[in-house]
């Protein structure tokens, strides 16, 4: 994966927004850029101003702005709010190229449309020992949550499950219906350049436990949709806000 500096001169000054380019093979010297808030009610400024970056950056260098609905967080939706959702921005004069109306060849653009594409990526990272089923129950995770803040530590993941041994594993796979997938992070995190902050170096691994990518309802967390999505519909450029750059080290080692 190619990461590289660009021109946007219509962004120079923008603050709080993080500007980070990916290059696929299929997708070289093509600007597509995506707005994916999740429907959990009427769109607030914040999501507007990175709505408009990304249709602005799109126009400017001839590309395609992409609507997608990030939506597996099933007890936040609220309904009618992707209707609401897309009467704002037409209100605002943000017309997508590609969406869940509009339609597009890289769709569904609805990610609870998309959970096949998810299981079997998920399935992919634990063929390959990239990620492994975790069992702890909410009590032990609240405990551990607890008493990182007793500590006044970041309360993190200590991968207990990514130590079972094999037989242990298969025997828990047997027991139990309900379990989750976690991501393993590993210490080998690329810096990647931001065209607003620089170079950006974070190890992950170091400060935060494995992240749940797969939870026990079968959904994916946003960590794992967005990074599948965003090579699937084959995104070039990804402008949002400054409080997701901790979480492109971890996008960058799952892509």
């Amino acid at each position: 994966m190619k990461k590289c500096i660009i021109n946007v001169q219509a962004l120079k000054h923008v603050n709080n927004c993080i500007i980070n380019k990916y290059f696929t093979s299929s997708a070289r010297n093509k600007v597509r850029v995506r707005f994916a808030p999740s429907p959990t009610g009427h769109l607030h400024l914040g999501g507007l101003r990175t709505a408009l970056y990304n249709y602005l950056f799109a126009k400017n260098h001839g590309g395609t702005f992409i609507l997608r609905l990030e939506d597996t967080d099933r007890s936040r939706v609220v309904p009618d709010a992707v209707e609401k959702l897309e009467h704002d921005l037409k209100w605002a004069g943000i017309v997508p190229d590609e969406s869940p109306s509009v339609g597009g060849q890289f769709g569904p653009y609805t990610q609870s449309k998309r959970l096949d594409i998810y299981r079997d990526q998920v399935n992919h990272l634990l063929e390959i020992g990239a990620a492994y089923p975790c069992f702890c129950s909410d009590t032990r995770l609240g405990l551990l949550k607890r008493e990182a803040l007793r500590a006044r530590q970041v309360p993190r993941y200590d991968n207990k499950c990514r130590h079972l041994s094999l037989e242990d594993r298969r025997e828990k796979l047997n027991r139990y219906d309900s379990y989750c997938i976690r991501f393993k992070l590993t210490p080998d995190s690329e810096p990647f350049t931001d065209l607003v902050f620089g170079q950006v170096g974070y190890d992950v691994a170091q400060h935060e436990g494995d992240p749940v990518i797969l939870k026990s309802d079968k959904y994916p967390t946003y960590h794992l949709a967005n990074v599948v999505d965003d090579h699937f519909m084959e995104i070039s450029h990804v402008l949002r806000g400054v409080e997701w750059q901790v979480s492109t080290a971890k996008h960058l080692l799952m892509y």
